[in-house]
């Protein structure tokens, strides 16, 4: 792409550091030119691999800069809509970690102002642009494992040592639902294009005001769904779609090059194959499929409505719980 974004990342958390920032740098179409953050040695690991990077010590400073197209915005899960608003409000296209929003009538908010500025803004919903979702998505649309019956789905994980993280504290936003369940929940969502008509049950275990295990149960107009998700157990993660006449299970569906190569097993009356997906950087190919969006217009995998969606099953887990 001749006329490349050019990015800015508001914070230098430990996950842009890893993996976003990096992600945006390698991309194609995208250029990493700006980080805001207040400490000199917390830009030094992002200048290691990106030596031109020009550092603000002030996130209003970033956003006022004309030398960048986009932000990506990795802040504690409560200050994603201010400052994708304040980012909106600069001229930016915005990219915010996941989830979005604390509850889904704040993403209208951003929808609103998406549609009034012309700007694009999304959730950082990678597994969107996965290939090996897509084909998920395809193989029960065209009918390969029949008609879908049951959407099971698990991912865990453990940081109960890690007691300064912010998704262990309530007032950044913590818990497993927001950090975690919107994969788990969001997938069976982006594979059938459903809703669901209702929570039948849940069963969540909280610590100091905060989720770490939740597990639901859940009817679909289609099909039946049941998934947890917990910051408290051993790492795990699986998804499985059961049909009349197959089953696919994905077998790293989150984490995919982290915790385990990309792969789908699909089991039918008569045999089981693997597909695998072995150098897709799920991370990158959202950067440049958000770029595309910005420079071309192209159609984008996930969009602020899907997150709104995802988010809006995640407060009616909570409600199902209260009542």
């Amino acid at each position: 792409m001749s006329n490349p974004v050019r990015w800015g990342v508001l914070g230098a958390a430990k996950f842009a550091r890893e993996y976003m920032a990096r992600a945006i740098h390698e991309a194609e179409g995208a250029q990493l030119v700006a980080l805001a953050t207040s400490s000199a040695a917390k830009a030094e690991p992002f200048q290691a691999f990106c030596p031109e990077l020009q550092v603000f010590t002030d996130y209003d400073a970033l956003l006022a800069s004309d030398t960048v197209d986009a932000i990506y915005i990795p802040l504690p899960n409560h200050l994603h809509v201010e400052w994708a608003q304040k980012a909106l409000d600069a001229g930016k296209h915005v990219l915010v970690e996941k989830p979005i929003a604390m509850s889904a009538d704040e993403i209208d908010g951003l929808i609103a102002k998406r549609d009034t500025t012309g700007l694009h803004c999304a959730e950082a919903y990678m597994i969107a642009h996965h290939p090996q979702w897509t084909r998920v998505r395809d193989l029960v649309a065209e009918g390969v494992i029949g008609d879908l019956v049951q959407v099971d789905v698990a991912f865990s994980y453990n940081n109960a040592a890690d007691t300064d993280n912010i998704r262990n504290r309530a007032e950044t936003g913590g818990g497993a639902a927001g950090d975690i369940g919107v994969y788990a929940f969001g997938c069976a969502r982006f594979v059938t294009g459903e809703e669901p008509d209702a929570i039948i049950s849940t069963r969540i275990v909280r610590e100091a005001g905060v989720d770490v295990t939740t597990e639901i149960t859940a009817t679909f107009p289609s099909f039946s769904y049941h998934g947890y998700v917990s910051m408290r157990m051993a790492p795990y993660q699986e998804a499985r779609f059961h049909g009349t006449k197959g089953v696919i299970v994905v077998k790293t569906p989150f984490n995919a090059r982290v915790a385990g190569q990309a792969e789908l097993e699909i089991r039918l009356s008569d045999h089981v194959r693997i597909e695998t997906f072995p150098a897709v950087n799920h991370y990158a190919v959202q950067v440049e499929n958000f770029c595309r969006t910005v420079r071309a217009g192209a159609a984008y995998p996930w969009d602020l409505e899907n997150a709104k969606g995802t988010q809006t099953m995640i407060d009616a887990v909570f409600a199902a719980d209260r009542a």
